[in-house]
């Protein structure tokens, strides 16, 4: 609870005397650009402090869409109807198609907008998700001449980016490039 909390404090005023106590994170850099950077950051932490802070007690599916700003709810893909009839999903089927893509097609599909319940499993710390094996942290942002930037703490390189790299193209950052 206490990287969580600190996560918060991070979201609201950025990193400060309590984390230099703290030993020394491994921290990537985000670089986007967008018309107004400054935004993106405000969205970013919009919606990432509104789901961090909801972990000691995480909502049912359907509550989201009444948590989560609006515009967020928006820019996330439709999600995948449930089969019919409880009928279960069909791994075999969906492995088949997916080894069947050419890279380029693959990388498609990781391109373009996350359902709303695929890119929240990456922060439910219930059994049904990924929240408590996270592989960032929202640790500073800022701008500059080139646009903005998001820096993370994480647990290593490469680390599960996709979640990040939604959260700022729904929140209008384009041109995404990690980096130390």
């Amino acid at each position: 609870m206490e990287i969580i909390t600190g996560e918060l404090r991070r979201l609201r005023s950025g990193p400060g005397a309590e984390d230099d106590d703290e030993p020394r994170p491994f921290l990537v850099r985000l670089r986007f650009t967008a018309e107004d950077p400054a935004q993106v950051i405000d969205n970013a932490r919009a919606v990432l402090r509104c789901v961090v802070s909801q972990t000691g007690d995480w909502p049912a599916d359907e509550l989201w869409p009444q948590l989560l700003p609006a515009w967020f709810i928006q820019r996330c893909a439709p999600e995948t109807p449930e089969p019919e009839h409880g009928e279960p999903f069909d791994m075999e089927a969906w492995l088949r198609q997916w080894r069947a893509m050419t890279p380029e097609e693959k990388a498609a599909v990781d391109q373009g907008p996350w359902t709303l319940s695929g890119w929240l499993y990456y922060f439910d710390p219930t059994e049904e998700g990924m929240g408590d094996d996270r592989s960032w942290w929202w640790w500073h942002a800022g701008t500059d001449e080139s646009g903005g930037w998001v820096q993370v703490a994480t647990t290593g390189w490469p680390f599960g980016s996709g979640s990040l790299s939604w959260l700022i193209e729904a929140s209008g950052g384009v041109d995404l490039v990690y980096g130390p």
